[in-house]
């Protein structure tokens, strides 16, 4: 959160399974649309935050299978752990904080007294939630007098079902709603309290998000009933929290247009940008204009012909180089010529780039340092090169930019055997 010197513009806080992430969509459609708006329009001066139920090993192997974002802040567990930055630093002082009236070997040993209860496996038990499974007619049955049970032992705990089928218990002071109020309160110490802040759920675990003041709330269209009826029975007529038309991380982007939060319409929707004006073109827009240029490319999506090439040799100073994430430097004509050749070489295929942890400056009165992680997915396989270039406006036309000098390297261990398909 340090990276901003301000309040954030908007700060948006997201479930991921079902929410952000579709699990139905092979082709991560909406995610997409959600990560090409993120990184060309809000990541320079809004804040990114997950609250999800899964634990940090859980969400790294989603990770590792969606085009996520690097989020600034990582809530995990539900509301559990709080994590910050792509290393994931935990906050522990919020750890500290939940130890109160917690002791999870007797919210264990209470728990194998009900047999309707059925652990969940290893991994998703963490220091402050132990969950379970159980149907939805047995529920009920379970919650209320194991409640009752744990606080006749001493300890204060919050049990919280979701997706039908998932039972969370955990400290009174934890959850996500929890979890966040206290990020809220770190930004108003710090004098950053973002100036909108747009949370986005699912599911029952999510409810509290949409009880904290002042937020705006979107329940994308496939929400489980138990956040409905959460709803109906609490926010009914709450003008801030909607119920959107759309599912997962399209009713992300419906909800940033239907509250005036800012620019929701992805650079992924505009499908011809010669013949579009831009709201808001800048560096990163630039960025991540390109790059959708060179996903369709490469897909055949976009018609091959000498106009393209002349338009792609004109957007590459002639001088200008590209350094290889082999290490090899060669010129941005050897790098057109190679990309000409390389049309429609992954039409057909599960094939998409994003690009993540987008930031610019302004290093000369025509030039910019943009910074950012390139990432491709093909086929299931994963490459990321840490990505920079030096680009140059023109003073009579501040929306053209020209590639002056691109350089990548490696990112985590993504190099392949074979170099020679990676181009840009």
């Amino acid at each position: 959160m340090d990276r901003l010197d301000g309040p954030a513009r908007l700060m948006i806080v997201s479930d991921l399974d079902l929410t952000m992430v579709d699990h139905q969509d092979l082709e991560n459609t909406s995610l997409l649309r959600f990560n090409a708006l993120w990184e060309a329009y809000y990541r320079q001066d809004s804040l990114l935050v997950f609250s999800s139920g899964r634990s940090p090993g859980s969400y790294r192997r989603l990770w590792k299978k969606r085009p996520l974002l690097t989020p600034d802040v990582a809530i995990m567990s539900v509301g559990t752990e709080i994590m910050y930055g792509e290393s994931m630093v935990r906050d522990e002082g919020w750890e500290q904080y939940l130890n109160w009236k917690w002791n999870r070997e007797i919210v264990k040993e209470e728990a194998a007294k009900f047999p309707d209860l059925i652990p969940q496996s290893e991994t998703a038990q963490r220091p402050h939630k132990v969950s379970f499974f159980v149907e939805k007619s047995k529920a009920l049955e379970v919650m209320k007098p194991l409640q009752g049970i744990l606080e006749k032992r001493g300890l204060d705990v919050k049990l919280v079902y979701s997706h039908s089928k998932a039972l969370d218990i955990l400290p009174k002071r934890a959850g996500k709603g929890e979890a966040l109020a206290y990020l809220l309160r770190k930004l108003e110490v710090d004098g950053k309290v973002p100036v909108n802040t747009l949370v986005c759920g699912d599911s029952g675990n999510d409810a509290e998000l949409f009880s904290i003041p002042k937020v705006y709330g979107v329940m994308v269209s496939n929400s489980q009933e138990e956040l409905l009826q959460w709803h109906e029975q609490n926010a009914k007529h709450n003008p801030r929290i909607i119920h959107s038309p759309e599912k997962c991380a399209a009713g992300i982007l419906q909800a940033i247009g239907n509250f005036c939060l800012g620019p929701n319409v992805s650079p992924r929707d505009i499908r011809d940008f010669q013949k579009c004006k831009v709201q808001g073109f800048s560096p990163e827009h630039e960025v991540v204009k390109f790059y959708l240029f060179y996903e369709r490319w490469r897909r055949a999506e976009i018609e091959k012909s000498e106009q393209q090439r002349q338009n792609l040799q004109l957007m590459f100073f002639p001088l200008g180089t590209f350094v290889h994430p082999s290490g090899v430097q060669q010129s941005f004509d050897h790098c057109v010529d190679a990309m000409l050749r390389f049309h429609g070489d992954k039409k057909g295929q599960k094939y998409c780039i994003w690009v993540d942890r987008l930031s610019s400056a302004q290093i000369g009165s025509d030039a910019w340092l943009v910074k950012f992680h390139k990432w491709e997915l093909s086929e299931g396989e994963r490459r990321g090169c840490l990505t920079t270039v030096l680009l140059s406006s023109q003073e009579k036309a501040p929306d053209i930019f020209t590639w002056m000098h691109l350089h990548q390297t490696w990112l985590y261990g993504s190099e392949p055997e074979d170099q020679t398909t990676w181009l840009f």
